[in-house]
């Protein structure tokens, strides 16, 4: 636009060159009016009859004084007018720092100053504005924790704020302005509005393992920028919201069969109890010579009633997800939490590796029993998961591997990081860890993950598996925050007293 007005201001000037200057103009203006009054002063002068010397002195001092009266008749109305052209200028140029003198009411050149004054002042304003809330945009946009991105019309990127860059593995100063076929983001711009993208989960800037696939809500607004449009894109995490749909879901499913089964199995069960007792009467009215078909009856029953038996077992364990309770929030230490999960597991040794002096003044804010249940869960796996591996090792004569189970401890920042690593198998099907009724143990119910991530969920936190990158084996993250230091502790649980397992 200023390139145009450029333009067409220098087409107007090549336009007008042949014309008189508006300055030129009113000199001439000012001269002829001048003219009258010298030609008054000579006619007088010739009438008194006085010489031709005296006559051509009075001209010349009246006619220096009336080019000095022109000098500071143009000074007074060209002055004012180049300030406020000046003015205009600055304001064209957005430089609104420039004022007009003389602005005085009553007055046409005031009147006109104070005009592109309070112009000049609406100008810088709006631009004040408009820079506060560009700051106000750029700082909200670098704090969301959701990723927004925008290209162009050309599908160049333009805009992306550190969460996009983390979670795209992009970098700004070398990715801005590059296309998104480059960056490998066309599945991203081809989501429809409010749209959901999977995400498989990248290793982070410290190598640390790739967390599991995420689940984004694409939402597409459009704007212009320079007169061309734009593309705004904002992605919101619905994982943990689609796990809880997915979760109600499953207990609903869970409680529906549960009352079912449990009401078939009474009975079944029952009815194989009693004709089991009915066995040794109905034995001494039989003929002796036909005991095959008692044992085999018999047989029949008892199979009926351990099945019946197992499977109300199997009902009961997934009742105890669906029918969790709230957590009962209590301030607990850390350290005393983690030696009782350690001193429980007596398959093998349990390595915790902490500094003792550093977790000695940490706390969380969790349910006890829930939370020592949670990690109970986990370091049992991991246990079954290293033993694994040795049958595997002793039934193909390979080099047996002492099994190992290891806690680590991390605080970053204001969250604590729980890391249970193994040297099992790992994990094959991670898509359905947290999934109940999934399970690839012969003697397992798919409960115990499942269960584990609800109460890291009901407790803030996160739990996530995947495979180790130093070796064979699995790594289970347990995530919470930590308890903040209270001015007094309210019902602190004591560091002495193990709390009760769930």
């Amino acid at each position: 636009m200023a390139s145009r007005a450029r333009a067409q201001n220098k087409k107007h000037a090549r336009h007008n060159s042949g014309r008189l200057s508006f300055e030129l103009k009113l000199q001439l203006f000012a001269a002829l009016l001048s003219l009258p009054t010298l030609g008054l002063m000579l006619w007088l002068m010739i009438v008194e009859r006085l010489s031709l010397a005296a006559i051509l002195s009075v001209l010349t001092i009246a006619g220096l004084a009336m080019l000095l009266a022109i000098a500071a008749f143009m000074d007074q109305v060209v002055r004012p007018l180049q300030t406020l052209a000046n003015v205009v200028a600055a304001l064209r140029e957005e430089d609104y720092s420039f004022r007009a003198r003389g602005a005085k009411q009553n007055d046409p050149f005031g009147d006109l100053a104070i005009e592109i004054n309070a112009l000049a002042d609406m100008h810088q304003a709006q631009r004040l504005g408009a820079l506060e809330a560009a700051a106000l945009f750029r700082r909200v946009i670098t704090e969301l924790d959701a990723p927004v991105l925008a290209f162009d019309q050309h599908r160049a990127l333009r805009l992306m704020n550190p969460a996009a860059e983390r979670l795209f593995q992009l970098n700004s100063p070398r990715d801005l302005g590059r296309f998104a076929s480059h960056l490998r983001l066309d599945t991203l711009l081809q989501q429809p509005d409010e749209g959901i993208l999977q995400l498989d989960g990248q290793p982070d800037s410290q190598g640390q393992p790739a967390r599991s696939p995420t689940r984004w809500m694409v939402r597409r607004s459009t704007f212009r920028q320079h007169g061309e449009p734009h593309t705004l894109l904002l992605l919101s995490d619905v994982s943990s919201a689609l796990r809880e749909e997915e979760r109600i879901a499953w207990r609903r499913l869970i409680r529906v069969l549960g009352h079912e089964i449990s009401n078939s199995l009474a009975p079944i069960k029952s009815i194989a109890g009693s004709l089991r007792s009915r066995l040794p009467q109905m034995a001494a009215t039989t003929n002796g010579d036909s005991p095959r078909p008692l044992a085999d009856f018999d047989r029949g029953l008892g199979v009926i009633e351990s099945r019946a038996e197992s499977l109300n077992r199997f009902v009961q364990a997934y009742r105890q997800l669906a029918q969790l309770p709230a957590p009962q929030v209590r301030r607990v230490a850390v350290t005393p939490l983690l030696e009782r999960v350690v001193s429980l597991e007596t398959r093998l040794e349990v390595a915790l590796e902490a500094d003792t002096v550093q977790l000695a003044g940490l706390h969380i804010a969790v349910d006890p029993d829930q939370m020592e249940q949670l990690l109970i869960n986990l370091v049992r796996n991991g246990a079954e998961a290293a033993f694994s591996v040795i049958d595997e090792l002793i039934a193909t004569g390979q080099n047996i591997e002492s099994p190992q189970v290891t806690i680590r401890v991390e605080q970053q920042g204001e969250i604590l990081a729980i890391v249970i690593e193994d040297n099992g198998p790992g994990i094959t099907n991670p898509s359905n860890l947290f999934v109940p009724f999934y399970t690839t143990k012969k003697s397992g119910s798919g409960v115990g993950l499942a269960l584990a991530r609800q109460i890291a969920e009901a407790h803030g936190g996160t739990l996530e598996l995947h495979n180790r990158v130093d070796a064979h084996g699995c790594q289970a993250e347990l995530r919470l925050a930590l308890a903040p230091e209270p001015a007094d502790q309210v019902n602190p649980l004591p560091e002495n007293q193990p709390a009760s397992r769930a």
